[in-house]
């Protein structure tokens, strides 16, 4: 980091997740006004900054912690994800994602701690947030899906994982839907209501941490000995900071350029009637995750929404316009009329994109001391939920002192490089982008 660091990118959305705005009560937003002294700040707080903090606290308990985000928390890109926990993903930008053994092992048994230490909040604070370990679904529409589903499945099983298989008629069993020729099912993730999960976790804080939020920071000075945080209406000044805002981290100063910002667009319905369930069938709540990652990923809700989330844009300002939430509902209007032609005339209720963060390097992750007192922890390339968990606890682990075997493999992963200047690097991602759409075909 500079010795003063000018924050120029800040996050801004032009819709809410539809997992905020259907939230039945939201805490009043505690805005930074005035200077405040504290041992730590952590600056975002999604999956990453909220572990992060949380951690810091039960470490450091005569340490003051400063958790401070730019919006709300629950309707920043953290509660705009789909809701899947995840304990081992499909990783369809790995091309040797079958044979990677230790790598599928390892990724697994980090995600799983991830998951573990969301799980611990829940139960020991009772946090509302549909909590639901009744694992995922790779569902596959073509013959390409299910050639998919079967590689994924014979990498699970050399691993020891556990799965079973569904065949078109249970899938419609399962999801009122016939639209799907197979199903690939592995227990270990958990469903959840994203933005009530991260609510849960701000309003359960330990007593040390103090939460900000509306608070953009737009300049850091680092003193060597402190850093001071400045924002449109107060300074903070902290001894140590961890930045925990994903692909944000470039614009503090740190792998610039090597981030890849894609941002996935999301639509859910109001809640169906009974006549609506009725018509639908299928089994209750489930979550779906497509062969083919282009495809659609599809969720019913414990309120008995659906959920649908296809579309991938490369959004270097880290903001998804509202012209992009219109063209990606109507994409996802033509999905859920493919999937659920029985309802699919009620259309939907909200709209929202959602960033995720991808390295240029194909995997590289922001682990560690990125300078003197300053941390960091970002790069999820997908899989949010429980790697951002994991990542956030972990950091403020090792800026504790502490060492741990998930410590060990996330220092020895890859950092994100830069291999193409930004503009260049932007238009092929986007012409990816829409050549792979094309190929999932049914899948979307």
């Amino acid at each position: 980091m500079a010795k003063q660091q000018k924050i120029s990118v800040l996050p801004k959305e032009s819709s809410d997740s539809g997992w905020f705005a259907t939230l039945s009560e939201v805490s009043e937003a505690k805005t930074l006004a005035g200077n405040v002294n504290t041992d730590w700040v952590v600056i975002g707080g999604g999956w990453f900054g909220t572990s992060a903090a949380r951690r810091l606290a039960e470490l450091n308990p005569n340490d003051s912690v400063t958790l401070v985000d730019a919006g709300r928390i629950g309707n920043n890109a953290a509660g705009r994800s789909a809701g899947f926990a995840i304990d081992l993903a499909h990783n369809p930008r790995s091309k040797n994602f079958a044979d990677n053994e230790q790598g599928n092992i390892n990724e697994s048994f980090v995600n799983r701690a991830g998951i573990d230490y969301l799980r611990e909040a829940v139960e020991t604070h009772n946090i509302s947030c549909d909590w639901s370990p009744q694992g995922k679904i790779h569902s596959a529409a073509t013959l390409r899906g299910a050639k998919c589903l079967r590689t994924f499945a014979e990498a699970l099983s050399r691993i020891g994982e556990e799965y079973h298989w569904y065949n078109a008629e249970e899938m419609r069993e399962i999801t009122g839907s016939s639209h799907y020729h197979l199903g690939l099912f592995c227990p270990g993730t958990v469903l959840i209501q994203p933005a009530a999960l991260l609510r849960g976790l701000v309003d359960n804080m330990p007593d040390n941490v103090t939460v900000y939020e509306n608070t953009p920071i737009n300049e850091v000075i680092d003193h060597d000995a402190y850093k001071t945080l400045n924002t449109s209406e107060g300074t903070i000044k902290a001894k140590k900071i961890i930045l925990a805002n994903n692909g944000l981290i470039s614009s503090f100063g740190f792998y610039k350029n090597a981030a890849v910002p894609i941002y996935t667009y999301a639509s859910m319905t109001r809640q169906l009637s009974d006549n609506e369930l009725e018509r639908l069938g299928g089994k209750g709540p489930f979550g779906l995750i497509p062969a083919d990652p282009f495809g659609t990923t599809v969720r019913r809700t414990a309120d008995n929404r659906i959920f649908i989330r296809n579309v991938y844009r490369y959004e270097p300002k880290f903001t998804s316009p509202l012209d992009a939430v219109d063209a990606a509902r109507r994409i996802h209007q033509q999905s859920f009329a493919a999937r659920f032609p029985q309802v699919a005339d009620m259309g939907f209720e909200h709209s929202w994109g959602g960033a995720l963060c991808l390295s240029q390097n194909n995997g590289g992750t922001v682990f560690g001391e990125l300078a003197n007192g300053v941390f960091g922890a970002g790069f999820c390339n997908g899989t949010g939920i429980a790697k951002g968990a994991i990542f956030g606890k972990g950091v403020a682990e090792l800026a504790s002192g502490k060492t741990s075997r998930v410590i060990n493999i996330l220092s020895s992963r890859p950092r994100p490089t830069s291999w193409a200047p930004k503009s260049i690097f932007g238009l092929a991602v986007k012409a990816n982008a829409a050549y792979r759409l094309r190929k999932a075909g049914k899948e979307v």
